[in-house]
């Protein structure tokens, strides 16, 4: 740089450090689209966040929102609406009865729940994953050794079961047609960990919803809770139970 280009950056970073800077969470950045928020519902989060941050404003109006996003008052009124609807901020109110004014703030707490659930989720699914890498490599010398109380070679059908096992997750999101709320990968992390459902019965009870055209969480864990009751634990088991249903059997 020539000596007037530095000039002008350095004045041009001085003033922008003099206007202060906010603090985001890199999670948002990262996971945003995992959250199913899009781009611009993201970045009016980040703008609600920096609002408070640097101007000290902690309930900004749809006008200065529309200034610094360029968008229009309704579009950004019915995302807010979309984003207290969906728990990530919600509205506190209070008294200042020195002033006798009552004034609102955005509360963020909704959106650090749904963050730490996401990431909590993929953390645990990581520890899966290379809790079945170690089974998969060590099992094939336990066989070989005769050790591992006869436990036969894996087959490449066995390491293909193992594949489906860690794309249980974007099955689902396959036929829902959408990335999975935080919540809706809790509840399949429970399914298998909790309940112990195995995951061959799980994607059954997907199936099942699929063709009764109820593709929502609580219908499969109706499905799930139903077939446990009934000791129903593999595919042959569902086969025979759905047949005795059919025939009139319960």
């Amino acid at each position: 740089m020539d000596g007037k280009t530095w000039s002008t950056w350095s004045e041009g970073v001085s003033f922008g450090l003099e206007n202060g800077m906010a603090v985001i969470p890199y999670a948002l950045l990262k996971y945003y689209r995992k959250l199913n928020l899009s781009g611009s519902e993201a970045m009016l989060l980040i703008h609600l966040l920096s609002f408070r941050q640097v101007e000290g404003i902690e309930f900004p109006s749809l006008e200065e929102l529309q200034v610094v996003t360029g968008r229009s008052i309704s579009v950004l009124a019915g995302e807010l609406q979309k984003l207290m609807k969906e728990g990530f901020i919600s509205i506190d109110g209070d008294n200042d009865e020195l002033r006798d004014i009552h004034y609102e703030r955005y509360n963020f707490s909704g959106l650090y729940g749904k963050l730490g659930a996401y990431l909590a989720t993929a953390v645990q699914e990581n520890e899966q994953d290379k809790d079945k890498g170690a089974y998969a490599t060590s099992a094939p010398r336990a066989a070989a050794s005769g050790g591992g109380f006869g436990t036969p070679p894996i087959s490449p059908s066995s390491l293909g079961d193992k594949e489906e096992s860690r794309n249980l997750f974007s099955i689902f999101e396959k036929e829902f047609g959408r990335p999975l709320s935080p919540m809706e990968c809790e509840t399949i992390s429970s399914w298998v960990d909790q309940d112990r459902y195995p995951e061959e019965l799980i994607l059954l009870a997907l199936k099942e919803s699929v063709f009764a055209g109820k593709v929502h969480f609580r219908y499969i864990d109706r499905i799930l809770l139903e077939w446990a009751r009934n000791r129903v634990k593999n595919a042959q088991d569902v086969k025979t139970y759905t047949q005795k249903f059919r025939n009139g059997g319960r």
